[in-house]
């Protein structure tokens, strides 16, 4: 397993490093061992493009005659877990989990009494906005985006589906937001962009198109090839373009992935006597999974865990996990250990665990993230001055 770099190797030592290159608040974390900001600074353009799903094992082994990975200059690590709504919220403000605290796909917040779809901004039970639920976007993502951090004008290049939802507006702060429905129309808005005469700028690009296609059809699938070789040859278009621009393109990703095949996922619907411990649903994610017990059946569970998934799980105390350094470093956000329960099952090899609402409709994911596999966990550097 692979526990997450956060004192120079990792996604959020980049983003300390960016913050640098573009004059702004270091923050907590040190900057990136494998990239002096130094160099950064001299760039007229700082593009970071975050490429959902690519990680450096994928990438090195399956397609290392693509121009992604002829220009791959190290690896790095995610978060934990490693996932988008973890990763993606270190991209965007800077932070590790141990200080942002959003930990997972499905999240209970205490303050709302409520499990919630983080980065869809509503209830997993029944598909409410939380705002119906009294939340406001301000409070529930209380931490400064990174846009907000640095000294030059910023642009966020994102899907037009989500480039106004609840979440991408809090963490975007003040940056100016660019919609895209193609990646034909993701290049050219960077582009655009970038053809901009109007001074130093941070351009922040995200394409989720790979880690969509493979949770629904596996990483190692046809649709996924097809979608990296499009995004490839796309990609050495744009540096023709880009050439003599003065621009710095720093590529990475929030995580890999790898396939879990039907006969590895563990329902809770096998496992009653467990699911009658829980005092909440599961939590986190199909590989990362926050369980919440009732206190007069903790025992009961360690005992079940011990004897009926130890071949699949590692179970955890998770405040052990906070202590351990593996959310981040220095001290945490207080209501970190309220969202990610009182123990967590990191799931092993490629075993996935699952439990059904009533109301939810099932549904199989062939392509997983969230756990701490080398193809998960590290993603690739790649920077490019053009």
């Amino acid at each position: 397993m692979v526990v997450p770099d956060y004192r120079g190797g990792g996604i959020v030592n980049l983003m300390t490093t960016l913050a640098l290159a573009c004059g702004g608040d270091a923050g907590a974390y040190p900057p990136l061992e494998a990239l002096p900001a130094e160099g950064l600074a001299r760039a007229r353009n700082l593009l970071l493009l975050v490429i959902d799903g690519l990680g450096y094992e994928y990438l090195a082994q399956r397609w290392p005659a693509s121009t992604l990975a002829r220009n791959v200059g190290a690896r790095i690590t995610s978060v934990f877990p490693s996932t988008t709504a973890s990763a993606i919220t270190t991209t965007m403000t800077g932070a590790a989990p141990q200080q942002h605290a959003l930990t997972g796909w499905h999240m209970y917040f205490r303050e709302l009494d409520a499990v919630a779809v983080v980065v869809q901004f509503r209830t997993r039970s029944d598909g409410r906005s939380l705002a119906a639920l009294g939340a406001q976007p301000a409070a529930l993502f209380d931490h400064t985006p990174f846009f907000d951090r640095i000294a030059l004008p910023a642009h966020v290049v994102s899907p037009q589906r989500i480039i106004d939802s609840e979440f991408n507006v809090a963490h975007c702060g003040g940056a100016r937001r660019h919609g895209y429905n193609t990646l034909a129309q993701f290049f050219e808005a960077i582009a655009a962009l970038i053809a901009d005469g109007e001074g130093r700028k941070f351009i922040y690009a995200y394409f989720p198109e790979l880690d969509t296609l493979a949770h629904r059809h596996g990483a190692a699938s046809p649709h996924v090839a097809d979608e990296f070789h499009a995004f490839d040859r796309a990609f050495a278009r744009f540096l023709e373009r880009a050439r003599g621009t003065g621009t710095a393109i720093i590529a990475t990703a929030d995580h890999g992935l790898i396939d879990s095949p039907r006969e590895r996922l563990i329902e809770l619907d096998d496992h009653p006597a467990l699911a009658e411990t829980l005092a909440l649903p599961l939590c986190g994610e199909r590989r990362v999974a926050y369980c919440y017990v009732h206190p007069h059946q903790r025992a009961r569970f360690e005992a079940y865990v011990a004897e009926r998934l130890s071949h699949c799980a590692m179970l955890s105390r998770s405040d052990s996990l906070i202590a351990q350094g593996y959310f981040g470093l220095g001290e945490p956000h207080p209501r970190l250990a309220e969202r990610i329960g009182n123990y967590t099952l990191v799931m092993k090899d490629d075993y996935t665990i699952k439990d059904w609402l009533p109301q939810e409709k099932r549904h199989a994911q062939i392509g997983v993230h969230g756990g701490m596999s080398t193809e998960e966990m590290y993603v690739p550097l790649i920077v490019m001055h053009v």
